[in-house]
């Protein structure tokens, strides 16, 4: 189900050459698989790009019209990530791997959550999904959040749109926006783009793109402020977070196929907080990054 591109030598024009690349390896691939992170914890705030969560799958039926009623994919995921938004300190979770799709109509999934593309064309799609945030607890970092209360777990819904551009430029151009029910009872949004890169292989394809991402006070102040009652039970200062940008960041998704059934998966983004967000007492380190891997099995 995932685009990727064959290497080609010669003297065609590169955007011929990258049209005849995506193409030649997305026929190898028909049938494939999503690339999906897929760790329990996907919906928490991670530096993984929103993009990353569902690369490659409007790519899917420009290159295969009849797309199987049923595509199902389980595995098992680890995830090495900072301990909370904004720390210099990093730990190893790790979760199930789920990606179940019905006609390219309805999904669940670990990273997308469960949605419907309710409106598409051959080259766009537009979806609604019921997402999830596990929230942020004292106990994941006590030493640097003690004081500062949990961050509940939260529902939320996302309203998201993909675009690709065209068969000989496959640039994905993703934005969407969520709100919180619970938790930091906020809206967040995120813009991103990606496309495949060269070197890719019947076996072996990879994507990499930017992203931004913006939220409103309440997000922000959730995550990054710092109360009144906070401030006087914590080591932190009053601090008001504004809504604006959050981050900036730039991921890599990778896939190997290794067998009929059995691929693999390995995605790594950098963030760089910004504005209110880089520059709360809370935050520790205002670049950080994540590296998760996934084993899958797909029927």
């Amino acid at each position: 189900m995932l685009n990727s591109r064959r290497k080609k030598r010669g003297v065609m024009p590169r955007h011929k050459q990258t049209g005849i690349a995506a193409s030649s390896l997305l026929a190898a691939t028909l049938g494939a698989m999503a690339c999906v992170p897929g760790a329990v914890f996907a919906q928490t705030p991670s530096p993984l790009g929103e993009w990353q969560y569902s690369v490659g799958i409007p790519l899917q039926k420009m290159w295969q019209p009849n797309i199987p009623d049923w595509q199902l994919r389980f595995g098992v995921a680890t995830s090495f990530q900072p301990r909370f938004e904004g720390s210099d300190r990093y730990h190893l979770v790790a979760g199930p791997s789920i990606d179940v799709r019905y006609k390219d109509l309805l999904f669940l999934s670990s990273g997308e959550g469960f949605g419907v593309n309710f409106a598409q064309g051959e080259n766009w799609r537009m979806s609604l999904a019921a997402v999830y945030d596990l929230g942020r607890r004292a106990q994941d970092d006590p030493q640097e959040l003690n004081g500062l209360g949990n961050i509940n777990p939260a529902v939320g819904l996302k309203l998201s749109g993909e675009y690709v551009v065209s068969k000989d430029f496959p640039l994905v151009l993703r934005a969407d926006i969520r709100r919180y029910f619970g938790g930091s009872n906020g809206w967040i949004g995120d813009l991103g783009a990606y496309m495949p890169m060269p070197g890719s292989t019947r076996q072996f394809f990879w994507f990499a793109g930017p992203n931004v991402v913006l939220a409103d006070s309440k997000y922000m102040n959730s995550w990054f402020g710092v109360n009144q009652e906070q401030a006087a039970h914590s080591q932190y200062p009053q601090y008001h977070a504004s809504a604006g940008f959050k981050s900036v960041g730039f991921g890599v998704s990778a896939i190997w196929l290794f067998s009929k059934h059995w691929f693999a998966t390995a995605d790594g983004a950098f963030e760089q907080l910004v504005g209110s967000a880089g520059n709360s007492p809370i935050t520790r380190s205002r670049a950080t990054g994540v590296a998760d891997v996934s084993i899958n099995y797909r029927f």
